[in-house]
């Protein structure tokens, strides 16, 4: 199977394709892409070097472009699909229809991916994009199990990307409406989930405060580990029911990381052409040993060999793990 890599910076593409990715995924600086963070992603010079780097080493790059254009703005998102084709890329990742129709038309011959925040998950919508648009690969969102991906794929002809390891998103891909309403800033349009600019912490009497635009997301105790406040992931009181107590708690996601590794063998056999692995905020350090984890298991997986645990432990959000959705034990 293929091993889908992120990338931030060319220095963490670098480490990626080093490490044995067999693909790299990146985005441009700017808002069309969904991980639009200050001193990420690649200017139009960085992505072409990396595009020459990546396939000089036998890997290929994936260019995000995978937010939703703003009314009026979309020559912006136009500009960063033409300047993806002309530096090479492999194939584009896209979310919005417009923008689909577009590529379609204005670039034929361009490898269109659709992205997770389009949020196809049957087949009937898959088939449509691929009928209606030529599109040559999903990326499915983090909502099915292993089961639901098989049937899947035994509806549709196109290839089929899943997440393996990273963060999780509760909400239907791409419209997380929380962190919207908390900031002002929309992951889906403007790439931007839980800014830092928001963020805000505070010692009190006996514990440590974490703020999301202002509104508090954890307390933890004095000398807790404080995770970053991200509302999906944040701490709420559910109020007593007829048939349940009240509680206080993660209650729409625990803040741990997605690490699906021993799920590899079973999305082989369901059909899954690649596996994704989250992670462009994230370090050229923490990339390469993942990228070399997941190589390692991929390779087991090829060679029926049993799954290597454990080499990611201390990587993961919380120290822990979870293969999330793809189990559903919530049901």
């Amino acid at each position: 199977m293929e091993l889908v890599c992120p990338a931030g910076t060319p220095a963490a593409l670098r480490a990626a394709v080093d490490a044995g990715a067999h693909t790299v995924y990146c985005g441009f600086a700017d808002e069309t892409n969904a991980r639009n963070f200050p001193g990420l992603n690649f200017s139009r010079e960085e992505m072409a070097a990396g595009v020459d780097y990546a396939r000089a080493r036998g890997a290929r790059v994936l260019v995000a472009i995978n937010t939703f254009p703003r009314a009026g703005a979309q020559a912006v998102w136009h500009r960063a699909m033409a300047d993806a084709h002309r530096a090479g890329a492999h194939a584009v990742i896209l979310a919005d229809p417009g923008l689909i129709a577009h590529a379609a038309e204005t670039h034929p011959d361009l490898r269109l991916h659709l992205s997770v925040q389009a949020a196809a998950a049957n087949p009937d919508a898959i088939n449509l994009y691929a009928e209606a648009f030529g599109i040559r690969r999903v990326v499915l969102p983090r909502v099915l199990t292993v089961e639901e991906i098989t049937a899947i794929n035994r509806e549709i002809d196109i290839e089929t990307e899943v997440f393996v390891f990273g963060g999780l998103c509760v909400m239907a891909e791409g419209r997380c409406s929380l962190s919207s309403w908390a900031t002002g800033l929309s992951p889906n349009m403007n790439g931007v989930c839980s800014p830092a600019s928001h963020v805000a912490y505070a010692e009190t009497a006996g514990a440590s405060e974490a703020r999301l635009g202002g509104y508090l997301i954890h307390r933890t105790p004095k000398g807790g580990p404080a995770p970053y406040p991200t509302l999906c992931k944040g701490c709420f009181t559910a109020p007593a029911t007829e048939t349940a107590a009240a509680q206080t708690g993660h209650i729409f996601e625990d803040p741990v990381s997605l690490d699906a590794t021993e799920l590899i063998p079973k999305l082989q056999k369901a059909g899954v052409t690649a596996l994704k692995i989250e992670g462009r905020q994230r370090s050229r350090a923490y990339v390469a040993q993942v990228v070399r984890a997941f190589r390692a298991a991929v390779e087991a997986a090829e060679a029926g060999a049993p799954m290597p645990s454990g080499l990611l432990a201390k990587l993961t959000e919380g120290q822990a793990a979870t293969t999330g959705a793809y189990a559903k034990t919530w049901r």
